[in-house]
């Protein structure tokens, strides 16, 4: 029986974004066991019902303590040892960078990480960024390139990364592959009857500036100008990251009443009552959230950057605009407003564009072929 070992930095993200691929690989007769740093007792159960086994390991997930993360590759070696899989498959910027280096550490056969995303310090920033921030930087990438070269397989969601890390020298080309998004299960994520009035946008993020949020809201304050009746939610909630913005922020934007936050809360029942998705990003992976909302049959309004782009086919399924522009932003709401037939014309697109390029079933077999030859 090949054993597969996944390194994660969230429980909840376990199930979210590899629930299907961990539910196919152990009904396949793989045996998975999923590391994170913060189960409970529900996501245990849940964990346990994909057919996959639960680990417990210690990881900081943002910030930067090298004596802490020292501590943590060093337990984490430990635990490879002892599990001694057939492969190690580790995801997101702290367990790729660290769980590579872990597994070769522990002498694991097979060595697969995933680049969902360049992250916050690879998002170019309005200001020419400090010394504090250019140093980190620096720091970012000597882990990457570490942790890469010790890697068999290194797989990216979008072109603009895969081109960028291979540029920047972080990874050697022949290494890489392109998998373009993780794709949804288009049965769970069924079309759903957009709502037209009043007219609903949604975006789906944790609460952080490079979501686009702070142009969200400016492009909203400019739309009820004409609209004062179309409605603007935020679903996510608060983080640690570094770009992170605060509750009373936030809070200020929803006493204005120009913003509804419901906070951290299931997305599916909300995405049946909006009319529009929107994410305007200043850089992605290929984000989950719009594929979701793409596969129910909504229109998108994302930005032209790495990542988002791969979701609009721009005046088809949707608009893109530039990063960082409230105003364009609030002039793709208004063709919505303007016209209301697009909600429905292009929602369909979007579902035609999702069962092409983000059916989950077709990108699971893809991954788990990179992920056990």
């Amino acid at each position: 029986m090949t054993s597969l070992v996944i390194v994660s930095h969230h429980a909840v993200d376990l199930l979210k974004f590899r629930g299907p691929l961990i539910r196919d690989l152990a009904a396949s007769g793989v045996r998975v066991r999923c590391l994170a740093p913060d189960y409970d007792a529900a996501t245990r159960t849940e964990l346990a019902a994909l057919g996959a086994e639960p680990v417990d390991y210690s990881l900081q997930r943002t910030g930067m303590n090298p004596l802490r993360d020292l501590v943590d590759v060093v337990g984490l070696v430990r635990i490879l040892r002892h599990l001694a899989p057939d492969v190690v498959f580790a995801f997101s910027t702290k367990p790729m960078v660290y769980g590579t280096l872990a597994a070769w550490l522990a002498g694991i056969p097979k060595r697969v990480a995933m680049v969902e995303g360049a992250g916050y310090l690879f998002t170019s920033p309005d200001e020419r960024p400090g010394w504090r921030r250019r140093i980190l930087l620096g720091g970012v990438k000597a882990l990457y390139r570490l942790a890469l070269e010790r890697a068999h397989r290194v797989v990216f969601l979008n072109p603009d990364d895969q081109h960028e890390f291979v540029e920047q020298g972080l990874v050697a080309r022949e290494k890489t592959v392109l998998l373009g998004g993780i794709g949804v299960d288009l049965q769970v994520w069924a079309v759903a009857p957009p709502v037209i009035e009043p007219m609903c946008f949604l975006l789906v993020g944790r609460v952080l500036r490079e979501k686009g949020i702070v142009e969200y809201v400016a492009a909203a304050r400019q739309v009820r100008k004409r609209y004062p009746q179309a409605r603007f939610v935020l679903l996510g909630g608060l983080d640690s990251n570094p770009g992170a913005l605060d509750r009373a922020q936030v809070q200020s934007w929803v006493d204005e009443g120009v913003l509804e936050w419901p906070g951290y809360v299931p997305v599916r029942p909300w995405l049946m009552r909006v009319s529009v998705f929107v994410l305007p990003s200043y850089r992605e992976g290929v984000p989950l959230s719009t594929q979701e909302a793409m596969a129910m049959g909504r229109p998108v309004i994302t930005t032209d950057v790495p990542g988002c782009r791969e979701t609009v086919r721009d005046g088809v399924n949707g608009y893109r605009v530039p990063a960082r522009d409230a105003d364009a932003l609030a002039d793709a709401m208004l063709r919505f407003l303007d016209d209301p037939g697009r909600v429905a014309s292009m929602g369909q697109a979007s579902r035609r564009m999702a069962e092409t390029c983000f059916d989950v079933r077709k990108i699971n077999q893809k991954l788990a072929a990179w992920l056990l030859r």
